[in-house]
């Protein structure tokens, strides 16, 4: 029999642009100051202390080798396993996944997921040029159907939202109205990066990066970090946490399948992989789409948000610029998907992300979250995704549901 795995405790940094936080002393806040905040917040929530931790698994993927070791040093010397992680812009998710792995196997009645993320600013770049790129078959594949076009990452999103659009009668402006939303929810998020609001014009007008993206539906480089207590029932009981506990009802993660390669853009950027882990998700939850109030899900383009809503059955294929113009994507709508303000205005440390998607939906379903707060929250949904490649879906509950 497999351990119920529960949220006990969670903790985010603010997300910042890249190298302009500094600390009291005026030192540059670097990756252990970002790891001891949302640590110790984490910790602080489940009430425990860090001695009790048995597993760690940390996740960045600008870094030395061991940077999560130094990380976790900063809230304790205890001699437990740390295991780094890097698996792209879904690294947070994985260290959770591998967290909560350790409780599901009975390995462990205690585990911290930590992600951070010390970025450059401007466009991601690949920081070994003399081997192999991990996602050189990716851009090839792309390649033979799509103009190319660098930096990659907006291009290949880019070419799946087009790719849509010529299917399916998607417009510009559907793609704009995601950026509109999610910058329009970051406002109330005192960790968001940007908590601008700008109309539907400013989002059509600002500089196209890739049509027809243009920069407010786009992702910025960020620096900051995001942390979870994981724990098991037995814990939960002992230290009576059922309260604040959220239990994660289902959670898996799915690598490239041959149809990645089939001659599709949306594939090419992990359509195929988001759809299976999801399917796989509601079946360990017993659980459909339509149970879930507020998501979370990576919107690193405005593209990738909108073909979600698809590969998670929020909607038919082709049928997602229908959610958008009935606003059921947003607070009235069906669902409040990326209350946060999403990785677009949010921000993206690429190792935090999915660590501060779970915090927001924690506090989503503990019915903290201030002026974010959905209305009568029972399920959530968390999705993130990394190329080259990984996507891991979870969905949790509340403990004394």
């Amino acid at each position: 029999m497999t351990q119920r795995v529960f949220v006990v405790g969670v903790g985010m940094t603010k997300f910042e642009k890249p190298g302009r936080r500094l600390n009291d002393d005026g030192s540059v806040w670097d990756y252990p100051d970002m790891a001891r905040e949302s640590g110790t917040k984490a910790l602080a929530d489940a009430g425990i202390s860090y001695e009790e931790v048995e597993q760690a698994y940390v996740g960045y993927v600008y870094g030395e080798s061991t940077s999560g070791q130094r990380a976790v040093y900063e809230l304790g010397m205890t001699g437990i396993p740390v295991v780094n992680v890097n698996n792209n812009c879904s690294t947070g998710s994985t260290a959770l996944y591998l967290a909560a792995q350790a409780i599901r196997g009975g390995l462990a009645d205690c585990t911290l997921a930590l992600g951070f993320e010390k970025m450059q600013p401007g466009s991601l770049g690949s920081t070994y040029d003399d081997r192999e790129q991990p996602m050189a078959n990716h851009l090839m594949a792309l390649a033979e159907i799509s103009e190319v076009l660098f930096p990659p990452a907006p291009w290949m999103f880019g070419a799946a939202g087009r790719e849509h659009m010529k299917e399916y009668g998607t417009t510009a402006e559907h793609f704009a109205k995601i950026g509109f939303k999610n910058h329009k929810h970051s406002v109330n998020n005192p960790f968001s990066q940007f908590r601008d609001e700008y109309t539907l014009d400013e989002i059509l007008s600002s500089r196209t990066i890739y049509d027809p993206l243009t920069k407010l539906q786009c992702s910025p480089t960020s620096d900051g970090s995001g942390a979870a207590i994981l724990a098991s029932e037995d814990f939960v009981n002992k230290h009576d946490l059922a309260d604040q506990a959220v239990e994660i009802v289902g959670q898996a993660m799915t690598t490239d399948f041959k149809s990645t390669f089939d001659g599709t853009a949306k594939n090419i950027i992990g359509y195929d992989m988001n759809v299976i882990a999801a399917r796989k998700v509601y079946d360990q939850a017993g659980l459909g789409a339509d149970d879930f109030q507020v998501i979370e899900l990576h919107d690193c383009f405005s593209a990738n948000e909108l073909l979600l809503y698809e590969a998670l059955g929020l909607c038919a294929p082709g049928e997602a610029a229908r959610l958008i113009d009935e606003n059921q994507t947003t607070y009235g709508g069906k669902w409040v998907v990326n209350p946060s303000g999403g990785l677009i205005s949010k921000g993206h440390p690429l190792g935090a992300t999915g660590l501060a998607q779970c915090s927001e939906l924690t506090w989503q379903l503990r019915g903290t979250a201030d002026k974010r707060q959905v209305d009568n929250v029972t399920a959530a949904l968390q999705h993130n995704i990394g190329l080259g490649g990984a996507a891991v879906v979870t969905a949790y509950q509340r403990a004394n549901r």
